[in-house]
């Protein structure tokens, strides 16, 4: 997630300069073809437009669904800060307070689901687009994935045991495993008489919360937008692109008519139809780096950070010394 104030006019400018050169020469090419004489490539601008207006629709549209898909990965995780502190006071107060063994054993293997559910979501899909050049470009002058700098047995390593962590390891789904053998645990401890019924219908509710916002994730994570709407919005908008240049070339010919610009006008359409082009491509480019929220963009929720936040509060919570800091932007861009 950017944490600045926005993005900077370089910023944008390296995201997005291989397109800009793209907009560029395909603006020169009939610019040059008509100065040198081939007139005949002209086309009138009124299909172009009408071409415009269907391309801003749908590009809205996939941009207001991209934003949606964001706003939910956002809400789901927001969701799990809430539910793990009152997951983690209810825990610590059923259960003997900040000293007791098994307060600590749970606390840390919520650690552990929270550290493989960000692993998992961080997983890359085809549709996906980190594997972009700009977006690696990007990546690589700004900041670095967390999730990619290390490995998810080392991180598990931390917080569970070593036969629960061999356990946990030889999962699929290693994040539903470990709300797994929380619930196991609670069932035991309820079975002792170390909690009552109450207290365990309590702590299972919000086991099921767990599960509930993890499926969540899982389903925006694992189905992307509909590639019909992704595809229609790719061809319409590589059309206008394609035909803008040529439909501005008459109109910019005849720009400089009787001034002291007759006969070099037709230059002006370079800039001005790259200018159109690239603000539609652009456009389109920032709908799809928020329409996948977890892969590890710089537009995306940043999960590694609310996880460490969750942890330092319920470490706090059982007055710990050695607390993790706190992750911080970097560049202003925060996982």
């Amino acid at each position: 997630m950017h944490a600045g104030r926005r993005f900077t006019p370089v910023e944008f400018m390296k995201w997005t300069i291989r397109d800009t050169y793209w907009m560029l020469f395909l603006a020169t090419v009939p610019t040059l073809l008509y100065f040198l004489g081939l007139k005949f490539l002209t086309l009138p601008w009124q299909p172009t437009a009408i071409v415009g207006t269907a391309v801003a629709f749908i590009v809205g549209f996939k941009n207001n669904a991209s934003y949606n898909r964001l706003w939910e990965a956002r809400q789901i995780y927001g969701a799990i800060i809430n539910d793990s502190r009152s997951f983690a006071y209810t825990l610590r107060d059923a259960l003997g307070g900040k000293q007791s063994i098994v307060v600590k054993r749970m606390f840390y293997r919520h650690f552990g689901w929270l550290t493989a559910l960000r692993f998992q979501l961080r997983e890359p899909r085809v549709w996906e687009n980190m594997s972009d050049k700009r977006n690696e470009n990007f990546r690589s002058s700004h900041y670095e994935i967390p999730e990619t700098l290390t490995k998810v047995d080392i991180e598990l390593a931390k917080y569970l045991g070593q036969d629960e962590l061999s356990y946990i390891l030889s999962k699929k789904n290693r994040a539903t495993q470990l709300t797994a053998l929380q619930s196991e645990e609670l069932a035991a401890l309820r079975k002792d008489g170390m909690i009552n019924d109450f207290q365990w219908t309590q702590l299972q509710q919000g086991l099921m919360k767990f599960t509930d916002n993890q499926g969540k994730a899982e389903r925006i994570k694992n189905f992307p937008y509909p590639r019909n709407f992704s595809s229609i919005a790719t061809y319409l908008l590589f059309i206008f692109i394609i035909l803008v240049p040529f439909a501005l070339l008459r109109e910019f010919d005849k720009l400089g008519d009787g001034t002291f610009l007759e006969g070099y006008s037709i230059w002006l359409n370079i800039p001005f139809s790259a200018a159109i082009t690239w603000a539609f491509h652009t456009l389109d480019t920032v709908g799809e780096s928020s329409v996948n929220p977890f892969e590890g963009s710089a537009n995306d929720v940043p999960i590694t950070q609310i996880s460490r936040t969750i942890e330092i509060d319920m470490r706090d919570m059982l007055d710990e010394a050695n607390l993790p800091p706190a992750i911080v932007p970097k560049n202003n861009i925060v996982l």
